[in-house]
């Protein structure tokens, strides 16, 4: 029990905190105080030998071509703001310490105060914290940065006439969602661009969840026999890179020398009643987007299958049975049973894959270069959100800002509706009601 002379004073403690280290050498936890003095005055080093000159050069973004890099001072005084969070919530912490164990004092609970104490304290106490670190660490570098460099870069005006260090970019404010939404040239392209993400990202994603489920429950009833074949053969179109899938259903696909056209088509045209001339799959951009979402419902079922036949066989039998005797089809089973433990489990799956799809660079670069015909802006017919970036930054005339613009919308339309959906089915209610 502490006594009478071992009371602090909580505002003082509080005040001299404002100095990292201080408010704990006042609670005679000497060890931390020295550290948190220590972390003081590397800030104060870092601020002095970077920070004021990295932030300077974040504001101006350079006076000098040629010499002022601007991308280089963005991205430099990016960093100086992480670094300036990182040490200002530190610093909150280091205050809030300081009236933690004042009062703790006062209420005679036991202190660390020598460093083996606080050592094993923080190891005990702190061990999820120190776990956790490392993650945050890389999360922070790989994640947070570039993260935050694309958003200042969304308010600048980095293009082709603006390219470092020959030429200085500026600060434009919000001029680049401004010509996204309302300059005719860029709204026409983003209005068009955005409509057919959208489309795609329903109907293929839509297609490769029905032909999961669909194939899973097919294949996991009692009748079916062979089920470990179906098995596999339900998994080769996961099992071979989607890289090759893609580029081969390409070839596949030509309007002149693929199979589709010259094999499959004339074949079908053999049957009563059918009449098919040869498809434009590359050349018309409407067969093309069909072509697109066809495949990629082959590419991505296979994952859903898998999923939804674990998810299958950890359905009691017994709920089957009783609802058979209820009087219950087939259909009514699947509706009441089935499909609510599907969902039950597998909503969060879901929405990934259609989060997956809204960025799905590859299936659309890959099949057709976005093509054919353009819609304006830099966009082919077929383009999604990420593939047009990818074209607004690589092309004879890049537009960085305005690509990093898109990037953001694209985050934000994201971000939001998976949280909504989240929220909706308690994807992450790990407490339970």
């Amino acid at each position: 029990m502490n006594t009478t002379q071992n009371k602090k004073d909580v505002k003082k403690a509080t005040l001299l905190s404002l100095i990292p280290g201080l408010g704990q050498i006042y609670n005679e936890q000497k060890f931390k105080g020295f550290i948190f003095l220590g972390i003081f005055a590397l800030f104060l080093v870092e601020l002095f030998t970077f920070g004021i000159s990295a932030m300077n050069g974040f504001i101006t973004l350079g006076s000098i071509p040629v010499e002022d890099h601007s991308l280089f001072l963005l991205i430099e005084g990016t960093l100086q703001i992480i670094i300036t969070v990182i040490f200002l919530i530190f610093y909150g912490l280091n205050i809030r310490d300081a009236r933690i164990v004042a009062r703790r004092w006062n209420e005679g609970q036991k202190i660390n105060t020598t460093a083996k104490g606080i050592i094993n304290n923080v190891l005990d106490d702190g061990f999820p914290y120190l776990l956790t670190l490392p993650a945050y660490v890389v999360m922070t570098i790989a994640i947070i940065f570039p993260v935050l460099v694309t958003l200042f870069m969304a308010f600048t005006n980095y293009d082709f006439k603006h390219i470092p260090p020959a030429g200085l970019i500026d600060w434009v404010g919000v001029k680049n969602f401004f010509s996204i939404f309302f300059l005719s040239s860029y709204r026409a392209t983003f209005g068009a661009v955005f409509s057919w993400t959208v489309i795609w990202t329903v109907c293929a994603s839509t297609l490769q969840i029905v032909l999961g489920v669909l194939t899973a429950v097919v294949a996991n009833q009692q009748f079916i026999k062979g089920k470990r074949l179906f098995g596999v053969i339900f998994l080769l179109p996961w099992a071979v890179p989607a890289f090759i899938t893609i580029m081969s259903f390409s070839n596949i696909f030509n309007d002149s020398i693929g199979a589709i056209n010259t094999q499959v088509i004339p074949m079908l045209n053999h049957l009563p009643f059918v009449d098919i001339s040869s498809v434009a799959w590359k050349t018309d951009p409407f067969w093309t987007k069909v072509a697109i979402i066809m495949i990629q419902g082959w590419l991505g079922f296979p994952y859903i299958y898998v999923m939804t036949t674990g998810i299958l066989q950890s359905i009691p039998e017994e709920l089957y049975e009783a609802a058979k005797i209820d009087g219950a089809n087939a259909i009514q089973r699947f509706n009441t049973i089935t499909l609510p433990m599907i969902l039950f489990v597998a909503a969060p799956i879901f929405v990934t894959q259609y989060t997956g799809n809204f960025n799905n660079f590859s299936m659309i670069y890959l099949f057709n270069n976005g093509g054919p015909g353009s819609v304006g802006g830099g966009a082919g017919s077929t383009d999604i959100l990420i593939s047009w970036i990818y074209k607004l930054t690589t092309g004879n005339a890049p537009q960085y800002s305005v690509a990093a613009a898109v990037t953001l919308i694209i985050s934000f339309i994201v971000i939001s509706i998976s949280m909504i959906v989240f929220k909706k089915t308690n994807a992450f209610d790990m407490e339970g009601k």
